[in-house]
């Protein structure tokens, strides 16, 4: 636990003006982000007396060790910094919401040269046009499906429509007037994106435009005796309606306004967002977070706003935000919401009428949710507590472990040889740091000799970080009359070491001081705060494994000079937890929540290590022996495969054919010849179900 004094800024160093602030903990991770209309008044509170402080504010304050902030001009500055921040060093102490589930959206993808209409769910996409969330997938393709007899968009997949356009004849829907078929011309691209945001200015709520005009060319269409036509209109003006229907209405003045109700208690709170649209819910969302830092009822409100439309323009923020409680600053976030719609935007509490009734509603949506979210995870954290405990006790360590790392091997037949690494901090699994191996260093199947390349590369990598960080002390001039080098540091890396083992995937780590690198020749970089591959130990160290495996890692680690990581194994037979050096397990009872934590974790790494592997052999698999010819890339590859239609009529082409293909010399045309008459074509496939022999279509293997 740190002392907050060792830290403290002294007042003159901190400016008065608006701006953003980090703590930072001992590993230079940040950990909390803020904001402030006034700095020197802001940050002096944290390091008052740790008795007058909020719990969570005193959890903060001594597990940080350094703060330091950032000047802006304005206030609104100041949010959109806190906001970028947030989302880009996912700080601990910040409160972070979560969907309480994946939610399916109504996907324009006004993007292609041919817009599609499907269903999309997970992050936004630049030019996409979105619609809801809506509450269940059918709902969407209910609503699509009547409005296709109006606006007959493309719904189908990019192979779909290829297959289309090369075959001439369009889909069922094609044929049954619910899709204008442009794969086969029907319609030009002009046309067809009008037909597009037309469907997207209906469900934008402009509807009245369109029925009228529906109406209007039936009542023609009948006056001209065309009576089929006008049947035909007023069923698709009957399929709008009935598409509006599905979305009630709720407020009479075709009002555009997100409504946001809070529930909460002293650990948790729950969210519930309606999304009303021309004065009809268009879609519903809720959020849960735990309160880790000390927030009220408009801090929560805050830090809604701030996910909820900080990646949004233009209409995607509506006129009108109505919530429980106002911000602390309303006239900065007003004209942060402004700035991202590009028109005014009314933030304010519902009073009275029709939108405080809404308001109530939404209030006790969040009610429920919440109390199904307790139902869901009742005691969860304390169940968490409970289990770190139980490991703790279980493994002799002197705390509970809050970061878990495991690790496992994935092979097939010697074959693919992959590892994975896992991260679990507070009993919860840390997606972001988990990380995924190669074996480099031998080939063939040997399990712990894997496990022994992975731990080493792994902590190899940490002792890195923390010699560039300057975490660990120089090792000291040897004594008078002493012969031999100096003792090394804990952690240190000998001087002449390699650089990172080639094989971890991610981002190339800074250079290491070495004999072999000195200081002039490393560009410097500055520590941003960002969690880093590597840079951070686990208390705990688990394979997936028993007493070998086990021995593997250790040795590992001691090699390394590292002594303050425990490490254990996980063996699946009898669920029996190994240490190093003990010829006898420990066995945890069968309903310990630390068993379960560690069954977890073992489990999850065995998951993220299988899924490598089968993508690894897939990519072998569908390997093609043009990958092997020298300075043929993937376009000039492409355009080989388009030209002739598939590997096996390429092999048959003379090279002077070949020469043929836009950008492919003579001399190419010799090495993909030779590189094919090398390769023997494989055997053809055969369609099981109906015993169809298939030719090559692609690029694949041959």
């Amino acid at each position: 636990m740190a002392d907050p004094s060792s830290y403290r800024p002294s007042p003159g160093q901190i400016p008065d003006s608006p701006g953003v602030y980090k703590f930072r903990d001992e590993h230079r991770r940040v950990i909390y982000v803020g904001k402030a209309k006034n700095l020197r008044q802001r940050v002096a509170n944290y390091f008052q007396d740790l008795a007058n402080l909020h719990p969570r504010t005193r959890t903060m304050v001594t597990t940080a060790a350094s703060v330091e902030w950032t000047v802006v001009s304005t206030e609104v500055e100041a949010l959109q910094l806190e906001y970028t921040w947030i989302k880009e060093f996912d700080p601990r102490f910040n409160v972070k919401y979560r969907d309480d589930k994946s939610y399916p959206y109504l996907a324009v993808t006004l993007n292609e040269e041919f817009p599609r209409v499907q269903v999309m769910r997970g992050a936004k996409k630049k030019g996409v046009r979105y619609f809801g969330p809506y509450g269940h997938a059918w709902a969407i393709r209910e609503t699509v499906d009547l409005m296709l007899r109006v606006f007959p968009v493309r719904t189908c997949s990019a192979g779909v429509f290829k297959n289309a356009a090369r075959t001439g004849r369009p889909c069922l829907l094609g044929y049954i007037d619910k899709c204008s078929a442009p794969c086969v011309g029907r319609v030009t691209p002009e046309e067809h994106r009008e037909l597009a945001e037309d469907f997207c200015d209906f469900m934008a709520g402009r509807t009245g435009t369109y029925i009228r005009r529906l109406e209007k060319d039936m009542m023609q269409a009948a006056e001209e005796m065309e009576y089929e036509r006008a049947a035909r209109l007023r069923d698709d003006a009957e399929a709008l309606k009935r598409a509006m229907e599905k979305s009630a209405v709720v407020l009479a003045d075709a009002t555009d306004a997100d409504l946001i109700a809070v529930a909460e208690d002293e650990l948790e709170a729950a969210l519930q967002i309606f999304h009303v649209r021309g004065g009809r819910v268009r879609g519903q969302r809720g959020w849960v977070t735990d309160k880790v830092e000390a927030v009220d009822t408009s801090g929560l409100v805050e830090h809604a706003l701030q996910q909820l439309y900080g990646e949004e323009r233009g209409d995607a923020v509506p006129k009108e935000v109505l919530v429980p409680a106002l911000p602390e600053d309303t006239e900065a976030v007003s004209q942060w919401l402004a700035e991202r719609r590009g028109s005014q935007v009314s933030l304010r509490i519902p009073q009275r009428g029709d939108k405080k009734d809404l308001m109530a509603t939404v209030q006790r949506n969040a009610q429920q949710a919440l109390g199904l979210h307790k139902t869901k995870r009742a005691s969860d954290l304390t169940t968490r507590s409970r289990a770190l405990e139980e490991i703790a006790e279980a493994l002799g360590l002197d705390t509970a472990p809050l970061r878990i790392e495991c690790y496992d091997i994935s092979h097939l037949q010697g074959d693919d040889v992959v590892a994975s690494m896992v991260v679990f901090e507070d009993g919860l699994a840390r997606k972001s740091e988990y990380r995924r191996f190669q074996i480099k260093g031998f080939e063939g199947q040997d399990d712990v000799r894997s496990m022994h390349e992975v731990i080493g590369r792994r902590f190899k990598r940490y002792l890195q970080e923390k010699e560039r960080t300057g975490e660990w002390e120089e090792p000291q001039e040897p004594a008078p009359g002493a012969t031999g080098p100096a003792p090394a540091a804990p952690g240190a890396i000998a001087p002449g070491a390699t650089g990172p083992t080639p094989g971890v995937t991610g981002p190339v780590p800074a250079p290491v001081l070495t004999a072999a690198s000195p200081a002039d020749e490393i560009e410097p970089r500055e520590d941003d705060g960002r969690p880093k591959r590597f840079a951070y130990p686990p208390q705990l160290v688990v394979v997936d494994g028993g007493q070998p495996q086990v021995a593997a890692a250790k040795r590992a680690l001691d090699e390394l000079g590292i002594d303050d990581i425990a490490v254990c194994g996980l063996a699946k037979r009898l669920e029996e937890v190994w240490l190093p050096d003990d010829d006898d397990p420990v066995v945890l009872p069968r309903s310990s929540e630390g068993l379960y934590l560690l069954q977890r974790v073992r489990d999850e790494a065995h998951r993220f290590a299988i899924t490598y592997q089968r993508a690894k052999r897939a990519k072998r698999i569908r390997s093609s022996p043009l990958d092997d010819v020298a300075g043929l890339g993937e376009t000039r590859k492409q355009a080989l495969i388009k030209h002739f239609g598939s590997v096996k009529k390429l092999r048959q082409a003379t090279i002077e054919e070949i020469c043929e293909v836009p950008g492919i010399g003579r001399r190419t045309a010799e090495s993909v010849a030779a590189a094919l008459a090398s390769t023997a074509p494989a055997a053809p496939a055969v369609n099981t179900a109906t015993g169809e022999i298939m030719d090559e279509d692609d690029g694949g293997a041959s």
